[in-house]
């Protein structure tokens, strides 16, 4: 089984704010709980291993686990939060003479390009509009609504009779795109608020009461949320249904073996 590895967890701000003062913040600033770098995860196994996004904090992730180079990253979308680290991983590619392989749908890495004219430099870049095999796993993609914000992309993956999906940035999901979440091991699902009480005109993610209803009708075997703002508080109970649960920090999970529910 390969390793799903949480480096990090947090919405497009992070946790803390710089501005806030909150006890989420409070905390995140002191004992840490609640620290969160802007939303990434690592797969790794004994067929090599990849990043799902690469955002502004991606330098301080490599320096928390001691790791000097990624070759692979697949990214979902081309917000700030999820691609303002491709700079220094295309100079870190640079120095040490190596060349990063960076995947996205064609979409996604036209506007790249638009932002970061130089990263083809350092960098090769793979449209996986058709899906792509990454550390043996076959990988597909699908654009998922993301709100006021447009549009992101979901991947499922498998791998031995295992599937999961990544879906970080997405907010109610009319029923074609909710097809691909149906038959998982596990879902990993972005939640940034518990109960966001915002209109709805201006959200882009899922709250957690609205990814609990979404768990009830798609039935994954497990479910992680991941892209928390300040307002979850890791230190409290909220009584998550079993086989539910928040991503910390660091969280490691096996994926790649089946699940037995008993």
């Amino acid at each position: 089984m390969d390793r799903l590895i949480f480096l990090g967890t947090g919405d497009a701000m992070g946790v803390p704010r710089v501005y806030c003062d909150c006890e989420v913040c409070t905390e995140a600033r002191t004992t840490g709980v609640n620290r969160r770098f802007r939303s990434s995860v690592a797969v790794e196994g004994d067929n090599g291993s990849f990043f799902i996004d690469c955002g502004p904090d991606f330098v301080t992730m490599m320096e928390s686990r001691g790791q000097r180079f990624i070759e692979r990253i697949l990214v979902t979308h081309a917000h700030f939060d999820h691609i303002g680290g491709l700079p220094e991983w295309a100079d870190a590619c640079r120095w040490m003479n190596k060349k990063g392989q960076l995947y996205a749908p064609q979409e996604v890495l036209d506007v790249i390009l638009k932002q970061y004219p130089w990263l083809d430099r350092n960098l090769n870049l793979h449209a996986v509009d058709h899906g792509v095999i990454l550390a043996g796993w076959d990988i597909t993609g699908w654009k998922v609504f993301h709100g006021k914000n447009g549009y992101s992309y979901a991947y499922r993956l498998e791998k031995n009779g295992y599937v999961w999906v990544y879906c970080s940035d997405a907010i109610a999901l009319p029923p074609e795109q909710k097809l691909p979440l149906y038959e998982l091991d596990l879902l990993v699902l972005g939640t940034s608020f518990y109960h966001e009480e915002a209109e709805f005109s201006t959200r882009s993610v899922y709250d957690v009461t609205e990814a609990l209803e979404l768990i009830s009708e798609v039935g994954p075997k497990q479910s992680i949320f991941t892209h928390m703002s300040h307002d979850i508080d890791l230190r409290r109970k909220y009584n998550l249904p079993d086989r539910v649960e928040f991503a910390e920090t660091g969280l490691e999970r096996w994926v790649g073996g089946k699940i037995s529910l008993m």
